[in-house]
């Protein structure tokens, strides 16, 4: 437990960020906010965060594709339930944020037949146990082991100004590392389970760029006989033994935040209920799985998307394909896919070749009907674990679920097993399978999540809604380069929908390409092992060092700048410096204006001749900076004098009615600076009345420092007189007085 709460509250408060400013509170007001319910959050975290289900778990944040891992083998629906309201996890492209997020619950389900109970004294026709999708396990089923996170290498360190600024400080914490290790980071779960079936789980996770998005899941399931937490071995063969992975896919992300308060999209897709889905490779007989030419060639795998909804702004059923910002000029909100692709299933215990007639169950299945039960079934009960198990062994869908769709909305298919109300997800069952006591079977699939970036999605949305709009006619720039003369909404489908299946079967091919190749892509030279970024006072300097040089690729370093936001949907890295000389170091940024917070990360890339055509980048995530850096004035001398002179508080009145007028908009804080420093000196501000509210020793060798307007305690100052009171090195001090009006 704590572990875990560790682990959650950075991404909690960003959550009531998120949630503040979607309530119209200014930036500043947002920090408030958070401040407020810091209290609440971490009673509430304490106090477990998911009812009575407290999870140990590992966090994969190396890649543009960032989750949570369980220790007990499926992320249920109600695991983290973050406040607003949104549980999902698998965020993708998380340089933007956690709140890309698409997958709101899994399930791990494992049952055979004529099961002999040691607890009830019979047999069990069938019996199922597992965790999720909508509830943990109850505490009689599994088991947990082991949980730990693997490293191939450490973490660069990354400073900004003398701190700690890498976000993988609260995240990749490491256990232990394995130089031999065939990924990057790597999740090992293990744990029992009262059907005698012991699980190992391997969640691996790369930093390559052409393999960032996805994670390999490797599954043994060993019949051990281990029926309980005591470790009471049971001997048994297991008949038909089935295994059975349930995906709800949602596709709100961003353009959901805070429970049923929507910034543009609608609430329910929050829960996917415009979810659609389609199943591939369920005969690989078919020619479209044969032969090599097919885009599809080989792949036995699910795919999972944004359908139209009918609770939204936009009535027409063609304008909402990628959930389009009416407010945003047209950004498109859910133009991604997810799903899984079957690398491998054993034959049987005995034959471990790969079966390709696996998985033998695709069927599309509701989330909300109760064989999916929001509470966890007794592992005693028949009749319902009859109903799971039908579930797990139903076969192939004779049509597939956008198909059954057609062009009408997902939420409007009436089959209530395969849609409830709450959208509709995926199942995918592999069996059945003999284990004899002390055999095993190994099953390897991909998760992936793709689809067009930001980036596109802005100028896509932008060159819609003028059309839309009617107040302008960009051209209508297609994927396959052709141009569309005038239909928007199929220019917009094209991206949003086509360019993006595109993505998650090319995500596809490359996991399979990965594990086929034994893990053995090619890599990109390592990011410098520590990148400082320190504020001057005529520019930001970064430092690295010349590590990466030692790769045999090494092909030079590129840097990119975001100004004003970070890990925001909104926020946009531009490339400031570029170069293919190993001994340059360092590099002045000279062009960042002061009272403004600028971000970094440092790649290093390779010299284009491992994979032809491509160039490799060590992934942005190793040295993206989360502290703002900010350019100073020159420090002035340590002279009391010198001080009295230049020490200055701007703007003095300090009035919040006013803010924007000196950060402009991207200004994050209600900020208060204090210009004329020396290079080392301390710092405290009382109120008027001589209560000491805040203190800082300014070290660095600039005369500026910014002051939030928060105490010492995080608390918000209130209107009123303050003094600022400078302390020299030699003893000496200088005082300036200041009015806040808020």
């Amino acid at each position: 437990m704590k572990t875990r709460t560790m682990k959650l509250v950075d991404p909690l408060l960003a959550l009531l960020a998120s949630f503040a400013k979607l309530l119209k509170f200014g930036e500043a007001d947002a920090l408030v906010v958070n401040r407020l319910l810091v209290l609440f959050v971490s009673f509430w975290i304490l106090n477990g965060v998911s009812a009575g289900h407290a999870q140990d778990i590992r966090w994969l944040r190396v890649g543009e594709l960032q989750s949570p891992i369980n220790e007990m083998g499926a992320e249920y629906e109600v695991e983290f339930n973050f406040p607003g309201g949104n549980s999902n996890f698998y965020a993708w492209p998380a340089q933007y944020g956690i709140n890309q997020n698409v997958t709101r619950m899994k399930g791990l389900w494992i049952g055979c037949r004529n099961f002999d109970d040691p607890v009830e004294k019979k047999i069990k026709s069938v019996k199922v146990i597992g965790a999720g999708p909508k509830a943990a396990a109850t505490p009689d089923v599994i088991f947990p082991q082991e949980i730990k996170l693997i490293g191939k290498f450490p973490r660069p360190s990354v400073i900004v100004d003398d701190a700690p600024a890498s976000a993988l400080e609260q995240y990749d914490l490491v256990d232990e590392y394995d130089a031999n290790l065939p990924c990057d980071r790597m999740v090992l779960v293990r744990f029992n389970t009262s059907m005698g079936v012991s699980v190992t789980k391997k969640v691996m996770a790369f930093s390559q760029s052409d393999h960032s998005n996805y994670y390999i899941n490797d599954y043994v399931f060993k019949n051990t006989g281990i029926i309980d937490a005591a470790g009471t071995v049971k001997q048994q063969t297991l008949d038909s033994v089935w295994v059975y992975f349930h995906y709800r896919y949602a596709f709100g992300g961003e353009t959901v935040t805070g429970g049923s308060n929507s910034t543009w999209g609608a609430f329910s897709s929050a829960w996917g209920a415009s979810t659609l889905n389609h199943a591939i490779g369920e005969n690989p007989n078919a020619p479209e799985f044969t032969e090599s030419s097919s885009p599809l060639y080989q792949l036995r795998a699910f795919y999972s998307w944004y359908g139209p909804q009918t609770s939204t702004p936009r009535p027409p059923y063609d304008e909402d394909w990628g959930c389009p910002n009416l407010d945003e000029n047209g950004v498109l909100g859910s133009a991604k896919y997810a799903g899984c692709v079957t690398l491998h299933a054993d034959k049987s215990s005995q034959d471990p070749t790969d079966d390709l007639f696996q998985p033998r169950t695709t069927w599309f299945i509701s989330p909300d009907i109760p064989v999916n039960s929001n509470t966890s079934p007794s592992q005693y009960d028949e009749v319902y674990m009859s109903d799971r198990w039908a579930a797990m062994t139903e076969g192939h869908p004779p049509q597939q679920h956008d198909e059954v769709v057609g062009s009408n909305y997902a939420q409007n298919y009436s089959d209530s097993r395969r849609q409830a109300g709450g959208g509709t997800a995926m199942g995918q069952g592999y069996g059945p399978y003999r284990l004899a006591p002390g055999d095993s079977i190994r099953i390897v699939f991909a998760e992936g999540v793709a689809g067009i970036s930001w980036e596109k999605c802005r100028e896509v949305g932008a060159n819609w809604i003028q059309w839309r709009n009617g107040t302008g006619q960009p051209p209508l720039i297609m994927p396959d380069g052709s141009q569309e003369p005038s239909n928007y909404n199929e220019y917009k489908r094209a991206w949003a929908v086509e360019a993006s299946r595109d993505s998650i079967l090319k995500t596809f091919r490359n996991a399979r390409n990965n594990y086929g190749s034994g893990y053995t892509i090619p890599q990109p030279p390592p990011p410098p092992n520590e990148f400082v970024v320190t504020g001057g006072g005529d520019r930001i300097r970064l430092t690295w060092p010349n590590n990466a040089a030692s790769h045999p690729h090494f092909g030079g370093y590129v840097i990119y700048r975001s100004e004003g936001t970070v890990m925001e949907w909104r926020t946009v890295y531009t490339k400031i410096f570029e170069t293919d000389d190993p001994n340059v170091t360092s590099f002045d940024d000279v062009t960042a204006r002061r009272g403004f917070d600028y971000y970094y990360y440092i790649q290093s890339r390779d010299d284009g001749t491992q994979v032809p055509g491509t160039t490799l980048y060590s992934s942005m995530f190793w040295t993206a900076t989360s502290v703002g850096a900010v350019l100073g004035r020159p420090a002035v001398s340590t002279q009391l004098d010198s001080v009295k002179k230049y020490l200055r508080v701007v703007p003095n009145p300090y009035d919040i009615r006013a803010r924007i007028f000196q950060f402009g908009d991207q200004s994050q804080y209600d900020r208060i600076a204090f210009y004329g420093l020396p290079p080392s000196c301390k710092l405290r501000i009382y109120t008027e009345r001589g209560d000491l509210v805040w203190e800082k020793e300014h070290t660095r060798p600039t005369g500026d420092e910014i002051w939030d307007s928060t105490t010492s305690s995080g608390q918000i100052i209130a209107s009123g007189i303050y003094i600022l009171y400078v302390e020299l090195p030699d003893g000496g001090a200088v005082h300036r007085k200041f009015i806040v009006i808020r």
